[in-house]
């Protein structure tokens, strides 16, 4: 199928824009590629220090013949989907040696689990953690003397910053290797329904930690559709992932499998091979625009939205909101996954998963098949998957037809006839809402303005039983630079009461929200942000406040709003404490969201 004219037509309009950049970003990866990995020019005393705790591999790597793949590393044992990488060393030192290769962890990158620091203060650390992973493992890489890298990473902001470092040492081919999502526990909606019986005072603290505890149960990653999940299917559909290599379980016999694979093509797509795939030309503006089509196609989580304009300016490629819009406004959904759905991503790997989506995806002309990736040249290789046959590792061809209507639908008869997410923009500043979890009679909301500078003051309102009428909550200065813009994840349960008691409620904010809420509208990621003086800055209770999912718009109609001095806010409590003092520059220099929201680029 040819491609869309409206999927080129913003693959054009992207390219036409970073053609300067990204011919600089390309001119200095291909100078690093001519000088190749140092270690073939280190003195003999560093070539010492660099090998001297190798073991059986210091032959190999003194001889400078074989591959050297370095292992960025985000294990630990706080988050679930990281801690089967406990082992992952071995076995991929293993795998190195059966394909003539070597291989050394070269450093490890600290990853935050934002289940456990939502409404936390720790969560103001969460965005810009994304880009002290990036510099961490460009400081693990800066030891220049890999051939290529593994990436071991899946959460929320790992997988962001671990690509924008590869891409800024994009002369290195790069290989992200998951290690899938923990076996399904208890439903997510069943789930969702004790925090909101919890948040009325209906369920106890006992009963609610037991249905967590169901839910959040084992290695691996969370099975609902939030950022991580989002983060798989990105790496699989923009080519970084061995085809079909996202969502199996960790723990089974597939899963070794494909690590194992994802070592040995590692090894085999280096400059000292005849197959040299450098992520640097993986990661073009056909990869990050295909990415936009999964992230709409699949209803995926708004956080992508912040990370993929700062993963994409360290190759030199430069997105904006509209893009995504056009983008959402030319793919339909084709999914429904919870919080969009009941299934979880098991069920939608048992479905027909990521080889059914981009295979269906080819077939409506809304991806590009002509791009370069870790598996081959094409987007078509991912539309096969993975099996284990007489226990050697083969690619067949995927599902055509989905196996469950409920969960996948093609392109002739989507969820919606467009995507999951939508730009907004109007007098109140541009932002971003999900709206494929927000039933269609709530995507228009109009309702006075109560106006919070925390989500623990709109429960401490919620609980003296304050909120009785349609009511637009706007919860401010919950921005990059002022508070490191942390998700408010913590206000579903509340938002979410009220919507189902009949109120017609919105969220508006300068904030995140977790890549799993989505029942509720909210307009999130609001800028120029309340701390920069922008427009929310200057909302007072009871102003009227309409958001329109379908139009895009968000504006306030009571009038001289805008004539009003902006509100300047006490954030000195945000200031110190659980790390919080050691990122006070760092907020300062955060860039706009629709930038990216960081503090590097």
């Amino acid at each position: 199928m040819p491609l869309d004219p409206r999927i080129r037509a913003v693959t054009d309009r992207i390219r036409d824009r970073s053609a300067a950049t990204r011919a600089a970003y390309l001119d200095r990866m291909a100078r690093a590629a001519e000088a190749g990995p140092a270690r073939a020019h280190l003195s003999c005393s560093n070539a010492a220090h660099a090998w001297a705790a190798s073991g059986p591999d210091k032959d190999a790597l003194a001889g400078g013949r074989a591959p050297n793949i370095g292992i960025i590393t985000a294990y630990n044992d706080m988050l679930s989907a990281h801690q089967p990488y406990e082992h992952y060393p071995d076995r991929v030192r293993a795998a190195a040696r059966a394909a003539g290769a070597t291989a050394q962890v070269a450093g490890g990158v600290p990853a935050m689990c934002d289940g456990v620091t939502q409404s936390r203060p720790g969560m103001e650390l969460s965005l810009f953690s994304r880009d002290v992973i990036a510099l961490s493992a460009g400081v693990a890489l800066s030891h220049d003397c890999y051939d290529s890298a593994l990436w071991l990473g899946i959460c929320d902001k790992i997988v962001p910053g671990l690509v924008m470092a590869a891409a800024t040492f994009g002369h290195v081919p790069a290989v992200f290797v998951p290690s899938g999502p923990m076996p399904s526990g208890l439903p997510n909606d069943e789930k969702a329904k004790v925090r909101q019986r919890f948040a009325t005072g209906d369920a106890t603290r006992q009963e609610l930690l037991a249905a967590e505890m169901a839910s959040y149960h084992g290695p691996g990653t969370c099975t609902f559709y939030g950022t991580a999940n989002s983060n798989q299917m990105l790496m699989e559909i923009m080519g970084l992932h061995l085809p079909g290599a996202a969502f199996v379980n960790p723990g089974t016999e597939l899963r070794a499998a494909l690590t194992d694979a994802a070592v040995a093509r590692a090894a085999a797509i280096t400059a000292l091979g005849n197959d040299y795939r450098p992520v640097g030309r993986v990661l073009d503006e056909r990869a990050f625009v295909n990415g936009i089509v999964g992230l709409m196609a699949t209803g995926g989580s708004t956080n992508l939205v912040l990370h993929l304009p700062a993963m994409a300016r360290t190759a030199g490629i430069l997105l904006d909101l509209q893009d995504f819009a056009d983008i959402s406004a030319a793919v339909p959904l084709l999914a429904r996954v919870y919080p969009n759905g009941l299934a979880d991503v098991n069920h939608f790997h048992a479905a027909g998963g990521m080889a059914w989506l981009v295979g269906e995806l080819l077939a409506a002309g809304l991806v590009h098949d002509d791009v370069v990736t870790v598996a081959g040249d094409g987007l078509h290789h991912y539309a096969r998957e993975p099996k284990l046959i007489g226990g050697e590792l083969v690619w067949q061809d995927g599902p055509r037809n989905s196996l469950n209507d409920r969960i996948l639908r093609p392109h002739t008869d989507p969820f919606a006839t467009t995507g999951g997410l939508a730009q907004l923009s109007g007098n109140l500043g541009r932002g971003v809402i999900k709206v494929s979890a927000v039933p269609a009679d709530r995507h228009v909301i109009q309702a006075p303005a109560r106006v919070f500078h925390d989500q623990d003051a709109v429960k401490a309102a919620f609980r003296r039983g304050e909120f009785t009428g349609d009511v637009v909550v706007v919860v401010r200065f919950q921005g990059p630079r002022a508070n490191g813009m942390p998700e408010l994840h913590a206000l579903t349960p509340v938002l979410s009461v009220l919507q189902d008691r009949g109120l017609r409620v919105a969220l508006v904010t300068d904030g995140r929200m977790s890549g799993a809420s989505g029942k509720v509208p909210a307009a999130i990621h609001i800028w120029p942000e309340a701390e920069e003086g922008g427009p929310l800055a200057k909302l007072r209770d009871g102003d009227l406040i309409r958001l329109d999912a379908g139009a895009g718009t968000l504006e306030v109609l009571t009038p001289g709003v805008l004539d009003r001095a902006p509100v300047v806010a006490d954030l000195s409590a945000n200031a110190f404490g659980t790390g919080r003092e050691l990122f006070a520059r760092l907020r300062a220099a955060a860039t706009p969201a629709p930038e990216g929201a960081s503090i590097l680029l």
